[in-house]
């Protein structure tokens, strides 16, 4: 094997490949880059097992093959590179050769004989904006539960319809949910998968590579989830399970509407949350009419206190919640200036969405704590 390729391209495919590949493992094999030559290209692919990346770019070849390529080690080595034409050559015992101008490096690879093979992409069932499922992801990806062992809140819930895309994530102490009225290209009926918290990061991977104005293809099969963007595609695993019933948690009769700032509710949050709990990271929401005072105590920090002018005239009320997840919303939203905080009682569920006019009709909502 034996190619010449553009350093900023080859770059851009193999971070994205480097993205997906095992990086603690016992199969070695899984840590490498399977690196393969042919015709007028260079094409890489990646996989942890659970996800499978396959990518690439125009390349001179001069000799057909493919080897795998360590792909920490392989990415680092091209990121030092200068701007420059990178010649990658397969020598002896799987090792391979990368020069550029006058730098030369050989890495100890591996055949691609063991390397997993990839399951074929079927034909695609939808075709979905990719502005509009970037936006999805980043408004609800941070919900999702790490580390639960309820193994279907490890992934997010994308419900596809003709004229509609619905996506859905919560750990159970909080729930984001967004929802876009768009035509779904290809779909006749209803869609429903889960997505993993992984594979959700790299699809907002690829979608940043595209563009808002390009689109993504979606298929499956019984065991994996097909993501295509252009010339790459991306595979993952299907998460099992039924995802938890989340409209029974939705919010119905909170009528305590406060319209708070963004800017100062995450600025006063920030500096709040400097003497709050460290375990709890419980801050509490006092109301009173046109006034929302933040505050936090602890036992071997002491005590912080803020006050906001907000619009609300409503009764007297206290709420306890866990600043994180108030921040992960606010740092999610985007440029909305306003927010509607809306609430019933102390015991239940508080509501947060965007107060303009907003064609994702997205809302949040977070459990209170005992404050």
């Amino acid at each position: 094997m034996e190619f010449t390729v553009k350093n900023s391209e080859f770059l851009k495919e193999l971070d994205l490949a480097q993205g997906v590949a095992e990086k603690k493992t016992t199969i070695p094999i899984l840590s490498n880059v399977l690196v393969e030559a042919a015709d007028s290209e260079v094409r890489l692919s990646a996989t942890d097992l659970d996800l499978g990346l396959c990518c690439g770019c125009v390349a001179r070849v001069k000799n057909a093959g493919g080897l795998t390529i360590p792909g920490k080690r392989l990415l680092e080595i091209v990121r030092s590179l200068p701007e420059a034409d990178v010649r990658v050559k397969s020598l002896e015992n799987h090792s391979v050769q990368v020069v550029c101008e006058r730098s030369s490096f050989r890495l100890a690879g591996m055949a691609k004989d063991n390397f997993p093979a990839l399951p074929e992409v079927p034909p695609p069932l939808a075709t979905i904006p990719a502005g509009v499922l970037a936006t999805m992801i980043q408004r609800t990806g941070f919900a999702i539960a790490s580390g639960e062992s309820r193994y279907t809140l490890n992934g997010a819930l994308l419900l596809l319809k003709p004229d509609r895309v619905l996506m859905v994530a919560t750990d159970g102490h909080r729930l984001a949910q967004v929802e876009r009225e768009t035509q779904v290209e290809g779909l006749n009926n209803e869609l429903r998968v889960l997505i993993s918290r992984k594979a959700m990061g790299e699809v907002h991977r690829l979608l940043a590579q595209g563009g808002d104005h390009a689109a993504i293809q979606f298929s499956e099969d019984e065991s994996h989830l097909f993501f295509l963007a252009g010339h790459r595609r991306l595979i993952a695993r299907v998460l099992t399970g039924q995802f938890p019933n989340y409209e029974a948690v939705l919010p119905r009769d909170n009528n305590r509407i406060v319209e708070i700032n963004k800017e100062q509710v995450a600025g006063a949050l920030r500096r709040v949350a400097l003497l709050s709990d460290e375990r709890t990271r419980a801050v509490r929401f006092q109301l009173v009419k046109g006034r929302l005072e933040i505050s936090s105590s602890s036992g071997e920090l002491g005590e912080a206190n803020e006050a906001l002018e907000v619009s609300y005239d409503g009764e007297d009320m206290q709420i306890g919640f866990n600043y994180q997840y108030i921040l992960e919303f606010l740092d999610a939203i985007g440029e909305s200036e306003k927010i509607r905080l809306e609430l019933k009682d102390e015991q239940s569920a508080g509501q947060l969405r965007p107060s303009e006019d907003d064609s994702c009709r997205y809302r949040y909502v977070v459990m209170p704590m005992r404050v």
